[in-house]
């Protein structure tokens, strides 16, 4: 049985698949160094209409098919297709889904329309992502989540899958990237957010507002660590982690910059 410390990168965006901002490239590097350093690296990241399947040669895992995702009372089936990071042992999971993520755009149409359901489109990937793990019986030990698209994660290992066996021992670390768009997710955001008698109202206090800053606000509650993803991150949401006792914050380092002390983070949450 492996006993190598596992990290489960969660992301909205990574090099070379989707490149949104520089951040894409530091998850992969991040990705990578993991892996170098002797931890069981694996990423999950949205499959959106705009990465190329045949390029970067994903395929479907059908074992992993069968999974339905519920959002305010439909159902919507989740599909996981998977890669493997060029110049690196590690896999990335991509879900996929034809009602959220077969789009020519990622989060705005050709006229820079704001989707109207990326609340929806969100939520979709947050749980999808949760759901995926608990079908590969893959216990992270660290789960590192970047873009806002991944921000109601550590609320939910908190609140409704604290209970889940496969998330028992696992720690959250959030990426706090500077904010990306001035819409909001809409007054459905925090009702569709909702999971029955275990993710409360009052659970979902900080995310609101349903901007990207509160958006924000409510992963860096929930999580364990911060990691400061940008030289422009909303320097309340900044203000508000370091007044929280015992939360860790790393300052921002660009991607070539050495990595050592990310590393030693997820060594440090894990307690070992």
């Amino acid at each position: 049985m492996s006993t190598k410390k596992r990290i489960l990168f969660i992301a909205q965006e990574m090099s070379p698949y989707l490149e949104l901002s520089d951040y894409a490239a530091m998850v992969n590097k991040m990705a990578i160094k993991s892996n170098e350093a002797g931890l069981e690296v694996r990423v999950i990241m949205p499959r959106f209409g705009v990465i190329n399947e045949r390029r970067h040669r994903l395929h479907e895992v059908v074992r992993l098919s069968g999974i339905n995702i519920v959002i305010d009372n439909d159902d919507y089936p989740l599909i996981i297709k998977v890669a493997s990071l060029p110049n690196a042992r590690l896999q990335v999971y991509f879900l996929d889904n034809e009602d959220y993520f077969k789009r020519k755009h990622v989060f705005a149409d050709e006229q820079g329309k704001f989707y109207d359901d990326n609340a929806a489109r969100s939520i979709f990937f947050c749980k999808g992502a949760l759901e995926t793990v608990k079908k590969f019986g893959w216990p992270p030990d660290i789960i590192h989540c970047s873009g806002w698209m991944t921000s109601l994660i550590p609320l939910y290992l908190k609140t409704a899958y604290k209970k889940e066996p496969v998330f028992a021992n696992a720690k959250t670390v959030y990426s706090l990237e500077p904010n990306s768009f001035k819409e909001k997710l809409g007054a459905s955001f925090l009702k569709k957010a909702a999971i029955s008698n275990q993710v409360k109202e009052k659970d979902l206090e900080p995310y609101k507002e349903g901007t990207n800053a509160a958006l924000n606000k409510g992963a860096v509650k929930y999580s364990d660590a911060i990691i400061l993803a940008g030289e422009k991150v909303d320097k309340k949401t900044v203000d508000e982690a370091k007044a929280e006792k015992g939360k860790i914050i790393l300052p921002y380092k660009k991607d070539n910059e050495d990595l050592a002390d990310y590393l030693q983070l997820y060594t440090q949450l894990n307690g070992k």
